[in-house]
Protein backbone atom coordinates (compact mmCIF):
# COMPACT_ATOMS: atom_id res chain seq x y z
CA UNK A 1 0.00 0.00 0.00
CA UNK A 2 1.40 3.47 -0.87
CA UNK A 3 0.61 6.47 1.33
CA UNK A 4 0.31 9.90 0.38
CA UNK A 5 -0.07 12.63 2.63
CA UNK A 6 -2.13 15.92 1.51
CA UNK A 7 -0.76 18.35 4.08
CA UNK A 8 -3.06 21.62 4.10
CA UNK A 9 -0.88 23.50 6.64
CA UNK A 10 -0.75 25.36 9.53
CA UNK A 11 -3.86 27.55 11.30
CA UNK A 12 -4.78 29.30 14.46
CA UNK A 13 -8.22 28.50 15.97
CA UNK A 14 -9.42 30.27 18.82
CA UNK A 15 -12.80 30.73 20.41
CA UNK A 16 -14.48 31.47 17.43
CA UNK A 17 -13.80 28.17 16.05
CA UNK A 18 -12.45 29.99 12.85
CA UNK A 19 -9.40 28.77 11.22
CA UNK A 20 -7.28 31.30 10.63
CA UNK A 21 -3.83 29.92 8.10
CA UNK A 22 -0.79 30.63 9.67
CA UNK A 23 3.32 30.88 8.59
CA UNK A 24 5.69 30.68 10.87
CA UNK A 25 8.29 32.47 8.77
CA UNK A 26 5.39 35.26 8.42
CA UNK A 27 3.24 35.33 11.50
CA UNK A 28 3.24 35.88 15.48
CA UNK A 29 1.31 33.44 17.25
CA UNK A 30 0.97 36.44 20.01
CA UNK A 31 -0.04 38.67 17.62
CA UNK A 32 -3.54 36.05 17.63
CA UNK A 33 -6.20 36.25 20.19
CA UNK A 34 -5.58 35.18 23.55
CA UNK A 35 -6.20 31.71 23.44
CA UNK A 36 -5.48 30.83 19.64
CA UNK A 37 -3.79 27.47 19.10
CA UNK A 38 -1.89 25.99 16.49
CA UNK A 39 -3.57 23.28 14.44
CA UNK A 40 -2.13 21.27 11.39
CA UNK A 41 -4.61 19.91 8.82
CA UNK A 42 -3.70 17.00 6.94
CA UNK A 43 -5.62 14.31 5.08
CA UNK A 44 -3.93 11.37 3.40
CA UNK A 45 -4.14 8.96 0.53
CA UNK A 46 -4.10 5.38 0.66
CA UNK A 47 -4.02 3.37 -2.84
CA UNK A 48 -4.35 -0.22 -2.51
CA UNK A 49 -4.52 -2.71 -4.90
CA UNK A 50 -8.59 -2.56 -4.78
CA UNK A 51 -8.72 1.48 -4.23
CA UNK A 52 -7.39 5.20 -3.84
CA UNK A 53 -8.79 5.44 -0.61
CA UNK A 54 -9.15 9.25 0.58
CA UNK A 55 -9.28 9.54 4.46
CA UNK A 56 -11.35 12.74 5.52
CA UNK A 57 -11.17 15.76 3.09
CA UNK A 58 -9.64 18.79 5.12
CA UNK A 59 -10.89 22.71 5.34
CA UNK A 60 -12.41 22.49 2.08
CA UNK A 61 -10.66 25.78 1.41
CA UNK A 62 -9.85 27.15 -2.08
CA UNK A 63 -6.30 27.20 -2.65
CA UNK A 64 -4.34 30.62 -3.38
CA UNK A 65 -1.87 31.55 -6.15
CA UNK A 66 1.61 33.01 -5.60
CA UNK A 67 0.05 36.06 -4.90
CA UNK A 68 -2.31 35.40 -2.55
CA UNK A 69 -5.40 35.10 -5.01
CA UNK A 70 -8.16 32.25 -5.34
CA UNK A 71 -7.77 30.42 -8.19
CA UNK A 72 -11.18 28.68 -7.85
CA UNK A 73 -9.28 24.77 -7.39
CA UNK A 74 -10.47 23.67 -3.84
CA UNK A 75 -6.78 23.34 -1.80
CA UNK A 76 -7.62 19.44 -1.55
CA UNK A 77 -7.89 19.01 -5.36
CA UNK A 78 -4.43 21.48 -6.03
CA UNK A 79 -2.42 18.64 -3.38
CA UNK A 80 -4.06 16.15 -5.60
CA UNK A 81 -3.29 17.10 -8.39
CA UNK A 82 0.59 17.62 -7.57
CA UNK A 83 0.30 14.01 -5.90
CA UNK A 84 -0.37 13.08 -9.50
CA UNK A 85 -4.30 11.90 -8.87
CA UNK A 86 -7.00 13.30 -10.48
CA UNK A 87 -10.19 13.87 -8.02
CA UNK A 88 -11.97 11.48 -10.22
CA UNK A 89 -9.46 8.67 -9.18
CA UNK A 90 -10.74 8.33 -5.99
CA UNK A 91 -12.62 5.65 -5.16
CA UNK A 92 -13.36 5.67 -1.61
CA UNK A 93 -13.88 8.30 0.92
CA UNK A 94 -13.80 7.13 4.24
CA UNK A 95 -14.91 10.35 7.09
CA UNK A 96 -13.65 9.95 10.89
CA UNK A 97 -16.39 12.75 11.44
CA UNK A 98 -18.22 15.85 10.35
CA UNK A 99 -16.05 18.33 12.17
CA UNK A 100 -15.44 21.06 9.36
CA UNK A 101 -11.73 20.34 9.32
CA UNK A 102 -12.17 17.25 8.71
CA UNK A 103 -15.18 17.26 6.12
CA UNK A 104 -15.09 21.04 4.85
CA UNK A 105 -14.07 19.25 1.61
CA UNK A 106 -16.67 16.76 0.56
CA UNK A 107 -18.35 19.37 -1.83
CA UNK A 108 -17.77 22.40 -3.92
CA UNK A 109 -19.93 24.06 -6.25
CA UNK A 110 -22.50 26.70 -6.38
CA UNK A 111 -24.00 26.18 -2.37
CA UNK A 112 -22.02 23.42 -2.38
CA UNK A 113 -24.46 21.24 -4.65
CA UNK A 114 -22.17 18.76 -5.20
CA UNK A 115 -19.79 16.53 -3.73
CA UNK A 116 -16.31 16.99 -4.46
CA UNK A 117 -15.00 13.51 -5.74
CA UNK A 118 -17.36 12.30 -8.17
CA UNK A 119 -16.56 8.89 -8.82
CA UNK A 120 -15.99 7.92 -4.91
CA UNK A 121 -18.53 6.48 -2.38
CA UNK A 122 -18.31 7.98 0.62
CA UNK A 123 -18.41 5.93 3.86
CA UNK A 124 -19.59 8.03 7.47
CA UNK A 125 -21.44 7.62 10.41
CA UNK A 126 -25.47 7.94 9.85
CA UNK A 127 -25.46 9.15 13.60
CA UNK A 128 -22.86 11.55 12.96
CA UNK A 129 -24.31 12.92 10.83
CA UNK A 130 -27.62 13.13 11.58
CA UNK A 131 -25.66 14.95 14.52
CA UNK A 132 -23.99 17.53 12.54
CA UNK A 133 -26.75 18.50 12.05
CA UNK A 134 -28.54 18.56 15.00
CA UNK A 135 -25.74 20.55 16.75
CA UNK A 136 -24.75 22.98 13.35
CA UNK A 137 -22.40 25.68 13.42
CA UNK A 138 -19.71 26.54 14.37
CA UNK A 139 -17.85 22.75 14.67
CA UNK A 140 -20.44 21.85 12.02
CA UNK A 141 -20.95 23.57 8.48
CA UNK A 142 -24.36 21.91 7.40
CA UNK A 143 -24.72 23.61 4.14
CA UNK A 144 -21.25 21.96 3.37
CA UNK A 145 -22.76 18.83 4.21
CA UNK A 146 -25.69 18.93 2.30
CA UNK A 147 -25.11 16.84 -0.29
CA UNK A 148 -24.28 13.72 2.14
CA UNK A 149 -27.72 13.55 2.70
CA UNK A 150 -29.03 12.96 -0.75
CA UNK A 151 -26.40 11.73 -2.82
CA UNK A 152 -26.37 7.77 -3.92
CA UNK A 153 -22.49 8.33 -3.31
CA UNK A 154 -23.10 7.89 0.11
CA UNK A 155 -23.26 5.26 2.60
CA UNK A 156 -24.39 5.95 5.89
CA UNK A 157 -22.71 3.06 8.36
CA UNK A 158 -25.47 2.24 10.95
CA UNK A 159 -23.72 -0.73 12.70
CA UNK A 160 -20.77 0.59 15.70
CA UNK A 161 -18.33 -1.60 14.33
CA UNK A 162 -17.89 -3.36 10.73
CA UNK A 163 -16.21 -3.88 7.47
CA UNK A 164 -16.07 -2.51 3.84
CA UNK A 165 -15.16 -4.30 1.09
CA UNK A 166 -13.57 -7.16 3.51
CA UNK A 167 -10.34 -4.94 4.28
CA UNK A 168 -11.37 -1.64 5.54
CA UNK A 169 -12.33 -2.02 9.68
CA UNK A 170 -14.50 0.18 11.36
CA UNK A 171 -15.56 1.21 15.01
CA UNK A 172 -17.30 4.31 16.60
CA UNK A 173 -15.65 4.94 19.81
CA UNK A 174 -17.41 7.90 21.47
CA UNK A 175 -14.18 9.70 22.44
CA UNK A 176 -13.51 12.28 20.37
CA UNK A 177 -17.10 12.90 20.02
CA UNK A 178 -20.02 11.00 20.16
CA UNK A 179 -19.76 9.16 16.70
CA UNK A 180 -16.35 9.26 15.91
CA UNK A 181 -15.09 6.30 14.19
CA UNK A 182 -11.68 4.83 13.61
CA UNK A 183 -10.43 2.98 10.28
CA UNK A 184 -7.77 0.02 10.05
CA UNK A 185 -6.57 -0.82 6.34
CA UNK A 186 -5.45 -4.37 6.02
CA UNK A 187 -3.94 -5.73 3.29
CA UNK A 188 -0.82 -8.31 2.40
CA UNK A 189 -0.29 -8.45 6.17
CA UNK A 190 0.15 -4.84 6.55
CA UNK A 191 -1.94 -2.37 8.89
CA UNK A 192 -2.62 0.97 8.35
CA UNK A 193 -4.11 2.76 11.27
CA UNK A 194 -6.04 6.09 10.99
CA UNK A 195 -7.81 7.57 14.36
CA UNK A 196 -8.89 11.06 13.23
CA UNK A 197 -8.67 13.42 16.30
CA UNK A 198 -8.71 9.95 18.84
CA UNK A 199 -5.37 10.02 17.68
CA UNK A 200 -4.60 13.15 16.08
CA UNK A 201 -0.59 13.69 16.94
CA UNK A 202 2.75 11.76 17.68
CA UNK A 203 2.98 13.05 21.05
CA UNK A 204 -0.61 12.35 21.95
CA UNK A 205 0.28 8.83 21.66
CA UNK A 206 3.35 8.72 23.82
CA UNK A 207 1.85 11.01 26.97
CA UNK A 208 -1.47 10.68 28.83
CA UNK A 209 -3.29 13.26 29.10
CA UNK A 210 -7.07 13.93 29.04
CA UNK A 211 -7.89 17.05 26.18
CA UNK A 212 -10.23 19.77 27.15
CA UNK A 213 -11.35 19.66 23.80
CA UNK A 214 -12.72 15.68 23.52
CA UNK A 215 -16.55 14.89 24.09
CA UNK A 216 -15.06 11.86 26.73
CA UNK A 217 -10.99 12.69 26.82
CA UNK A 218 -10.20 9.66 29.64
CA UNK A 219 -11.73 6.88 26.79
CA UNK A 220 -9.70 8.74 24.16
CA UNK A 221 -6.54 8.87 26.78
CA UNK A 222 -7.11 5.00 27.64
CA UNK A 223 -7.28 4.47 23.86
CA UNK A 224 -4.39 6.18 22.61
CA UNK A 225 -2.08 4.10 25.11
CA UNK A 226 -4.06 1.32 23.90
CA UNK A 227 -3.39 1.23 20.22
CA UNK A 228 -0.26 2.53 20.68
CA UNK A 229 0.77 -0.70 22.52
CA UNK A 230 -0.85 -2.55 20.23
CA UNK A 231 0.25 -1.28 17.27
CA UNK A 232 3.62 -1.52 18.47
CA UNK A 233 3.17 -5.36 18.93
CA UNK A 234 1.19 -5.78 15.52
CA UNK A 235 3.37 -3.55 13.54
CA UNK A 236 0.71 -0.92 12.65
CA UNK A 237 1.48 2.23 10.49
CA UNK A 238 0.12 5.31 12.27
CA UNK A 239 -1.23 8.13 9.92
CA UNK A 240 -1.54 11.59 12.20
CA UNK A 241 -4.02 14.19 10.81
CA UNK A 242 -2.88 17.03 12.64
CA UNK A 243 0.73 16.08 12.70
CA UNK A 244 2.68 17.37 9.45
CA UNK A 245 6.17 16.76 11.10
CA UNK A 246 5.36 13.14 12.17
CA UNK A 247 2.46 12.28 9.48
CA UNK A 248 3.57 8.31 9.33
CA UNK A 249 5.04 6.10 11.69
CA UNK A 250 5.87 2.79 10.68
CA UNK A 251 6.71 -0.47 13.53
Amino acid sequence: MKIIPLNEGTFTIDKTKLFIPFDADVHDLQQRPVGSLLVEIQPFIIITSKDILLLDTGLGFVHRDSFGEKDGQLQIHKNLADAGINPSDITKVLLTHLHKDHAGGVSMGTNHGQLSFSNATFYLQEKELNFAFEKGFPSFITEELEPLKRSEQVVLLKDNEGMIDDYIHYKITGAHSPYHQVFWIKENDKTIFFGGDDAPQLQQMKHRFVAKYDFDGKKAMELRRSWWEQGQQEKWTFLFYHDVKNPIIEF
